[in-house]
């Protein structure tokens, strides 16, 4: 009873809890949370009693082994140096000791050597990460938690990068946004198809993030069915007079009316400048004030969305090299890349 007595006065005369008699097995480790096919949860509580200031005020740091696709917290407990990988809750805390001549550069080193580096963005290498200060059955702990989606990332990038989400159509689990937004953007901005378009609103639907605009195509059959009227001659009144009687039956959609100071000065139907107009007459349409206020909005934005594809095509087809590089600049459309080296080369054989 004695020794008891003495132990338990031991541990108080050491700043320890008694909660920690009984979950030290819980604190300063790395536990599993959840495991599926395309995600990966870890978690850790980590007692802040003795954890020291690394560097910019924090008590922590995440390096990266590339050849694992592992991540790891590197701690400054009072006289060691201690590397949990998070990724791994398996594999045995690495320490180096500390003292005061003993600065974290040098245990950066030296964890370098076994794979471990400094990393800019974990979200680069598909894993989130969230920190906070809680209390774990009464100590003062610091709860780390990552998620890796490296997996399920690199579907994602094959699908944007080919226009193609056939392997992702089926995947229930959500990849975070933040983790592909910026490359989803790039791509986005080279799609010049309505089949890579269609191939991306695939992809943002399932990454809940807007999708791409794209131009409707009316089917010949619905064109048909909407033609306002029909003309019919009767054959017999035709032969007998050379007038002949045209029957005209009633519209089979319903007119839309519009006040006569609202139509655009063209007589030509919109069809025609959503299909068949050229740039100029297209741009000449568009800016007239009129045409903005007979369509409606989404018939405006998809004229002026033509009108921008038409632009593109023209610098394509006609633009000098210098246009083309500056396009290249800011695209970095692997099409744009072949045509200026197309110029260049005729630019060569000319000279």
């Amino acid at each position: 009873m004695r020794k008891l007595i003495l132990i338990l006065f031991f541990f108080l005369l050491n700043g320890c809890a008694l909660n920690n008699l009984f979950v030290g097995g819980e604190i300063d480790k790395v536990t599993i949370v959840k495991h599926t096919p395309y995600m990966k949860f870890h978690r850790a509580y980590f007692s802040r009693d003795q954890l020291q200031t690394i560097r910019d005020n924090k008590k922590y740091l995440f390096l990266y082994n590339a050849k694992n696709n592992d991540v790891g917290v590197l701690l400054h407990k009072k006289n060691q140096f201690v590397l949990y990988n998070m990724s791994n809750p398996n594999q045995k805390p690495m320490t180096i000791n500390a003292n005061k001549k003993t600065q974290y550069l040098y245990a950066l080193k030296s964890f370098k050597q076994k794979g471990f580096k400094t990393i800019k963005s974990l979200a680069s290498v598909g894993y989130t990460v969230s920190i906070s200060q809680k209390r774990y059955k009464g100590i003062k702990t610091l709860l780390i938690k990552t998620k890796e989606y490296s997996r399920l990332l690199k579907l994602y990038k094959k699908a944007i990068r080919t226009y193609n989400a056939n392997n992702i159509r089926r995947i229930k689990t959500r990849l975070p946004k933040s983790l592909i937004l910026d490359y989803y953007k790039q791509y986005e901005k080279r799609a010049n198809t309505r089949a890579q378009r269609l191939q991306l609103k695939i992809i943002a639907n399932k990454l809940h993030i807007k999708p791409p605009y794209i131009i409707e195509i009316k089917s010949k059959k619905n064109t048909a069915k909407k033609q306002s009227t029909i003309k019919t001659i009767d054959s017999s009144t035709t032969t007998k007079n050379k007038n002949p009687t045209i029957i005209k039956e009633k519209s089979l959609v319903a007119p839309i009316k519009i006040e006569p100071s609202t139509l655009p000065s063209s007589d030509k139907p919109y069809a025609y400048y959503l299909h068949q107009a050229s740039l100029e007459e297209l741009s000449a349409y568009i800016a007239n004030s009129a045409t903005k206020n007979s369509l409606s909005s989404d018939q405006y934005d998809t004229l002026r969305h033509r009108k921008s594809l038409l632009q593109e095509e023209k610098l394509f087809n006609e633009g000098s090299l210098e246009e083309l590089i500056a396009a290249y600049k800011i695209n970095k459309n692997p099409k744009y890349k072949k045509r200026i080296m197309s110029l260049m080369k005729m630019k060569q054989e000319t000279n």
